[in-house]
């Protein structure tokens, strides 16, 4: 693992549905999984690029409802929720996926956490329900910025820094 990433975590494509990305954190797996799903962690990493969050809720439990809504430095909304569909602490959630601004592009995503010597690996699988849902999703820097966004803030949170 590395402190400090310079090239963007890969994309993967397990199938034409579904868009996967992984990466390991020095960080304990019950830390990573606070990170990801208590608001006042995720406040500070959710939005990609530093936009502001206007809104952010989780209710961390099957049938609970998760949203957050940030905004564009020009202005554009940029809204998320979904329902939990699984939720093993601190291991592993299954939640649907929904983006306001693709309404036809649903999808479950699926964030499973294991411990690894020095850290935590994540693995975050994006699978959406149909291929005009899929072929919205034309860039990845966003995923990719939440990753390098997790890393900043756990380097934060952890005493290696």
């Amino acid at each position: 693992m590395t402190p400090h990433r310079r090239t963007p975590t890969p994309v993967e494509f397990p199938s034409d549905l579904e868009v996967a990305l992984s990466r390991e954190f020095r960080a304990p797996i019950g830390l990573v999984f606070d990170v990801l799903w208590k608001e006042e962690h995720l406040r500070r990493t959710i939005a990609p690029f530093g936009e502001e969050v206007t809104e952010c809720s989780v209710d961390l439990r099957v049938g609970g409802a998760y949203s957050y809504t940030f905004v564009t430095d020009d202005g554009v909304v940029c809204a998320f929720r979904g329902t939990f569909l699984e939720v093993d602490p601190p291991r592993r959630t299954v939640q649907t996926w929904h983006f306001e601004g693709w309404p036809d592009a649903d999808a479950v995503e699926t964030i499973q956490l294991e411990e690894v010597e020095g850290g935590t690996r994540l693995s975050y699988l994006l699978r959406f329900e149909d291929q005009a849902g899929r072929d919205h999703m034309t860039k990845y820097d966003g995923l990719q910025a939440n990753f390098d966004n997790l890393e900043s803030y756990l380097s934060t949170l952890t005493p290696e820094g």
